[in-house]
């Protein structure tokens, strides 16, 4: 299984607002049809958020995530994996209940607080269709707690379940939370370690960022997690690149860039993964299909979800 990439899609998010553009999935049906989109492409995973069908708004409800779960799950094979991430303006209390309730087998898990900085997009988006874009984007106020007793919280909670985590890591120092975590027991391996780059407040995406942060996870957890990266706007495809002919994984996805090109906007979800495989294929390797995906990160199984 050493020569099997898994692709990551994630197909809407809560920081690119609908206005920014028209592949972004905001309807339940939207999300739905993009996840499996994204999947036909080659793509193991969907990492999902929900919106509001009307306005666009990151929506962390259960009630959101439900109409589009039962239909990806009809139609695909592919790993679901829910957000706990949610929006940072939310509560771990409001961010948690969609997995805990659906019990998916795969969930996010932000493993630091950090500054969040969407205001830099305001530069490039001008025109809006909702009030509220403009205003979520220009707030330079905004603190992504995902304290110690957070983390504990959405650990306790799921693990439980049988869900397993993707733990995002969007600073050095988030590694070493990991660790923490790893060390007393409340996690366990093969952990799953998607490491975040090009996001203001977190790491940055010079190639030297990144080999930092592969360092890093290499002397901390040795043979016990599976590398991941996702590199945020024009940085996706070529961090995306690097990772793989180191031997990691890829996350690509209208959450973390708009971007098919230089000024190009992506037409779906499903080109980039398309993109991304060509990337692996390319290098010789062969990406993942959604039951290898469960055997290399010991997953329970899309049998063993409530949905």
């Amino acid at each position: 299984m050493s020569r099997k990439v898994i692709i990551t899609c994630a197909v809407t998010g809560a920081i690119h607002t609908p206005s920014m553009s028209p592949a972004l999935p905001v309807t339940p049906e939207e999300i739905a049809d993009a996840a499996i989109g994204a999947a036909e492409a080659g793509a193991a995973i969907v990492h999902l958020h929900a919106r509001n069908p009307t306005t666009g708004q990151p929506d962390q409800t259960p009630e959101a995530f439900a109409p589009f779960l039962k239909v990806i799950k009809q139609r695909s094979n592919c790993v679901i994996n829910l957000t706990t991430g949610g929006a940072p303006t939310m509560t771990v209390q409001e961010r948690v209940r969609p997995a805990a309730t659906f019990k998916p087998e795969v969930a996010s898990l932000n493993m630091g607080s950090m500054n969040f900085g969407l205001f830099g997009m305001l530069n490039r988006f001008k025109d809006f269709k909702h009030e509220w874009e403009p205003k979520y984007l220009g707030n330079k106020d905004i603190l992504f707690r995902n304290t110690y007793q957070d983390i504990e919280y959405v650990l306790t909670t799921l693990s439980e379940t049988g869900t397993r985590f993707e733990f995002e890591c969007y600073d050095t120092s988030h590694l070493y939370n990991l660790a923490y975590f790893l060390d007393r027991g409340l996690v366990k391996a093969p952990l799953f370690v998607q490491t975040v780059f090009g996001l203001m407040g977190g790491t940055g995406a010079h190639p030297e960022d990144v080999m930092h942060m592969k360092r890093t996870a290499d002397r901390l957890f040795g043979d016990r997690f599976k590398w991941s990266v996702l590199g945020a706007g024009r940085h996706q495809l070529p961090i995306a690149a690097m990772a793989a002919a180191m031997g990691g994984n890829i996350r690509v996805g209208l959450e973390d860039s708009l971007w098919a090109g230089p000024g190009r906007l992506a037409q779906s979800n499903a080109e980039q993964v398309t993109s991304a495989r060509r990337i692996i294929e390319g290098l010789g390797m062969e990406v993942a299909t959604p039951d290898e995906a469960r055997q290399i990160l010991s997953l329970k199984g899309g049998d063993k979800v409530d949905f």
